[in-house]
């Protein structure tokens, strides 16, 4: 079977590529770094040719309102039009658990304006919506920052590793289309600024983190489960401080 994955070169993607083609699956790794452009529409028809199945993990270069919803919607637009063209059977997709609820960001909005565009295209669709990756707790943490200070909300998160994203990702582009969405999420639900601290101590950075339930989330100020799944989500067993151990400590 062939498999297209949009974002293919990316943090998930890479992962979702390597995990479809281990059991002999035609993958392609779909980028503009390999002469496929979904905003463009350049290489799309040669690319989806003879595909049945196309992964979309590609993500907003930038978070600007104006960039972030051009981007998903021209490129889901573009997307659809050479799905329907191709004959492709099934569109995997990757969002956010909470999008919904976090509007006052205009990335969010972007990604809410994407859902809905892949489940009124007309190709059938499957949604894997999951929590914060481990990966960028980092990012989130220095965010926080402010004179010198980790400023955090209490509000809880579930984050979950990057690779068992890829992983449901490639699952669900071997499954049937549910025409439905799938949560993933990580074992432990903690508030964010517990998170920091944690993330912090394990890189053995000396900094003051203080709970502040005003401090924004890349532009939200959360409610306190906005983060987290709702419904019957699928859980991963690998926890953020045993991966974090194996992670690079600062040096001094």
């Amino acid at each position: 079977m062939k498999i297209v994955v949009i974002g293919g070169t990316g943090l998930i993607g890479s992962q979702v590529v390597t995990t479809l083609k281990a059991p002999g699956h035609e993958v392609l790794a779909a980028s503009p770094n390999t002469g496929v452009n979904a905003i463009t529409g350049e290489g799309l028809a040669e690319a989806l040719q003879g595909a049945s199945v196309v992964v979309d993990v590609a993500n907003s270069p930038s978070f600007a309102d104006d960039a972030a919803m051009d981007f998903f919607v021209r490129a889901g637009q573009n997307l659809a039009e050479a799905e329907k063209a191709a004959g492709v059977s099934h569109h995997v997709a990757l969002s956010v658990v909470g999008t919904e609820l976090l509007l006052d960001s205009g990335y969010f909005r972007a990604k809410l304006a994407q859902e809905e565009l892949i489940a009124s295209a007309g190709v059938p669709w499957t949604l894997v919506r999951a929590t914060q990756f481990f990966e960028f707790v980092a990012a989130i943490a220095g965010a926080a920052i402010v004179d010198g200070i980790a400023r955090v909300t209490s509000a809880s998160i579930q984050p979950i590793v990057s690779a068992d994203v890829a992983a449901k990702v490639a699952e669900a582009a071997l499954a049937p289309p549910r025409n439905g969405m799938i949560e993933v999420a990580g074992p432990e639900r903690l508030p964010m600024v517990e998170l920091v601290k944690r993330h912090f101590d394990g890189i053995g950075e000396k900094r003051e983190v203080v709970t502040d339930d005003t401090a924004p989330y890349f532009g939200v100020v959360l409610e306190d489960r906005w983060l987290t799944p709702t419904g019957d989500a699928w859980i991963s067993q690998r926890r953020y401080g045993d991966w974090l151990a194996t992670q690079p400590k600062r040096v001094a």
